[in-house]
């Protein structure tokens, strides 16, 4: 696969990674509370990263891999705070948490990139 669709295998793959993480959860009230934010969030990230190769415009490209970015940030957060409540250990976080990360980088430089293109380089 080209580096052009690396974030469509990324954010595919960090999905997998969140479902799998939120299925090994205790399963509590705080837990589920949790984990059912974190996959809506963890796995918006790549349908909206899906959705932007439909877009009917430039702006809903942008605005499809914006969703995304939002969608990135707010898995941080859960992450987080899974993190800091100790329901999930360093060993757990971080390297979910890394990869989030890089996500996160891919899709603002692509937005950047977006930004300061012609439409006729699309």
């Amino acid at each position: 696969m080209d580096n052009k669709h690396i974030i469509d295998r990324k954010s595919k793959s960090f999905a997998l990674k969140i479902i799998k993480l939120c299925k090994s959860l205790n399963g509590d009230m705080v837990d589920s509370v949790l984990a059912r934010q974190l996959i809506r969030s963890g796995t918006s990230i790549g349908a909206n990263v899906k959705e932007r190769l439909n877009a009917q415009s430039r702006a809903d490209f942008i605005y499809k891999l914006q969703v995304a970015l939002k969608e990135a940030d707010e898995s941080a957060y859960w992450l987080e705070l899974l993190h800091e409540s100790t329901i999930i250990s360093d060993e757990v976080f971080s390297p979910i948490y890394s990869e989030l990360k890089e996500i996160v980088a891919i899709i603002t430089a692509s937005l950047n990139k977006l930004k300061n293109t012609s439409d006729s380089a699309l």
